[in-house]
């Protein structure tokens, strides 16, 4: 009888080690579970976050006088394979109107009397402009100042949620202050100083400033 009662006592021992350890494999595939549930939830926090980056895209919108700056915004957009927006006047200028030297020409005239310089331009809406989160603004310096044909553009948008990045071109005068300048008549927007292009400006110019300020971001 008492082999028999040793007998009963292993099996039960068997018995309940065996219980035990099912429950320890049901807690290890329990905290499986939550480990990849939480490894899915990081990728898809990871994936919402690429989603988020993806919306701050770029645009190079330009108004250009006599094709330097329009072989800037070219060169930028070619690189950051961006699109590009061109601001034509509603009364385009001609070679004679540009001829700053003349003092009866259109230019002049608009530079000394600043009521002239509100010149509206024939389109000033980007389209799909939301879904960029920086705007590269290229224009010439007139008298050490942005070209006044962008300004209508700049007054027209709304420019929250965006950084801008002037660009110019110039023989001589640099960029100056013309984020500041922009940036009164805009009131919206993170605005950086920017950066001046010699009228000469070659793709090289262009690639160079892009590569050594991350795109123009560094000051």
């Amino acid at each position: 009888m008492r082999s028999a009662s040793v007998l009963i006592k292993k099996v039960l021992a068997c018995v309940v080690g065996l219980g035990m350890m099912g429950l320890a494999a049901c807690g290890s595939g329990a905290g499986g579970s939550s480990t990849n549930d939480a490894s899915s939830a990081a990728r898809g926090g990871s994936s919402s976050s690429s989603s988020s980056a993806s919306n701050g895209k770029a645009v190079v919108v330009y108004f250009s006088a006599s094709g330097n700056t329009k072989r800037a915004a070219e060169a930028i957009a070619e690189e950051l394979d961006a699109p590009t927006f061109e601001l034509t006047p509603q009364q385009p200028y001609t070679d004679d109107d540009l001829d700053w030297t003349d003092p009866d020409s259109r230019v002049t005239r608009e530079h000394e009397n600043e009521s002239l310089q509100d010149v509206k331009l024939a389109d000033t809406k980007v389209p799909d402009w939301d879904t960029y989160g920086t705007v590269y603004l290229g224009f010439p310096i007139w008298w050490m100042a942005p070209a006044w044909p962008v300004n209508d553009f700049v007054k027209s948008n709304d420019f929250t949620g965006k950084t801008i990045i002037p660009f110019c071109t110039s023989a001589s005068s640099d960029i100056g202050s013309s984020a500041s300048t922009l940036q009164k008549l805009a009131g919206t927007g993170t605005w950086l100083t920017g950066h001046r292009f010699s009228g000469s400006v070659s793709e090289k110019d262009v690639t160079d400033w892009l590569s050594q300020t991350k795109n123009g971001m560094d000051k």
